[in-house]
């Protein structure tokens, strides 16, 4: 088993974000607006897709480079048919000591039970208002905040450990940040508001609609009785604060304000198979064209080990430093495509 290995940056490996699909059921503007993910648009068919037998290879191979930490994502991973036979298979793997998944929530009733049972604990469920009216106004299918809390009030009965993500941006939902606070603190939830990013090209991101963890920690520090934690541990992402008189938290996802490239431990793999170390890449390394070519394990450890040995990403601390005309021809991939 190869240990510890490192980027340029002597950052080491220890979380694989598996993309299972690249199709979704919202239409959210900040990740697949519908003027470009129309009823036209042509997703992956069944064979572009890495099969759960790949994933199961891949995971395996990572794990053995140093990988702890999976999670499932998308577009929405609950549109994968079968997929807690993929969470049971990647649940066996000897080194992997947590699975979660990023989902918008709509069809835990239908699946979340058989997803428990096959070993999934953890879940990041995307909400961005109270408001009805707004947020079925931000999915663009109409579903309203009601519909999502049924959800996650039927996946706390089972048992998951449950995280809301809130994408925040100024002019469309910041007034909502204290109902979601005040919501879900009698909730034994961790509430994260996410910083607007430039995620992709299409979602018409510009730092005048970002709302800064600073920004949104001063409103909350008006109301509530709040104190930070100090990192759970290495390349955490989320900047976590502890309700004081409730058994509930908060969390800040900083990628504007204050990037966290330095500690960086995540890989990314698409559905179709392209690895990417970066949540703003601009091109992948194509891992199911080698294993669709007969590449042996081994030969396969060699060949991970060295992109990641060669990753030198690390575009959140660039960020202010590009001029505005070159982040827009900068052709990042969609956050649709890579999984958030």
């Amino acid at each position: 088993m190869v240990e510890s290995i490192t980027d340029k940056f002597g950052r080491p490996i220890r979380d694989l974000r598996i993309s299972v699909t690249d199709r979704c059921n919202f239409r959210c503007s900040y990740c697949m607006p519908k003027e470009i993910f129309g009823d036209d648009f042509e997703f992956m068919k069944k064979d572009e897709l890495l099969s759960f037998e790949e994933l199961e290879r891949i995971a395996k191979i990572y794990a053995s480079l140093g990988v702890k930490k999976l999670r499932i994502t998308g577009g929405e991973p609950l549109l994968r048919k079968d997929l807690h036979e993929l969470i049971a298979r990647l649940n066996q793997i000897e080194g992997i000591e947590d699975i979660g998944m990023t989902t918008n929530g709509l069809l835990l009733k239908k699946h979340g039970k058989k997803l428990y049972d096959a070993g999934l604990r953890r879940l990041n469920i995307s909400l961005d208002a109270m408001d009805d009216e707004l947020f079925g106004q931000i999915n663009d299918r109409g579903i309203g905040t009601s519909r999502i809390i049924e959800q996650i009030e039927y996946a706390i009965s089972l048992g998951f450990e449950i995280k809301i993500n809130m994408v925040v941006q100024k002019g469309l939902n910041e007034h909502e940040i204290l109902p979601m606070a005040r919501f879900f603190k009698t909730m034994p939830v961790t509430l994260r508001f996410i910083e607007f990013m430039d995620v992709g090209n299409d979602n018409g991101w510009n730092f005048d609609k970002v709302i800064t963890k600073k920004e949104i920690l001063a409103m909350l520090e008006d109301e509530f009785d709040i104190e930070p934690l100090n990192p759970a541990y290495y390349g955490e992402v989320a900047k976590v604060y502890r309700h004081k008189d409730a058994e509930s938290y908060l969390g800040f996802i900083t990628s504007v304000s204050e990037s966290f490239c330095s500690t960086c431990t995540r890989a990314r793999l698409s559905s179709d198979g392209k690895f990417y170390g970066c949540l703003f890449a601009v091109e992948g390394f194509d891992i199911k064209q080698i294993m669709r070519e007969g590449i042996s394990d081994d030969e396969l450890v060699e060949v991970l080990t060295g992109v990641w040995n060669k990753r030198d990403d690390r575009y959140s601390d660039l960020r202010t430093e590009i001029t505005a005309e070159n982040r827009r021809k900068r052709n990042k991939i969609n956050m649709s495509y890579i999984g958030g």
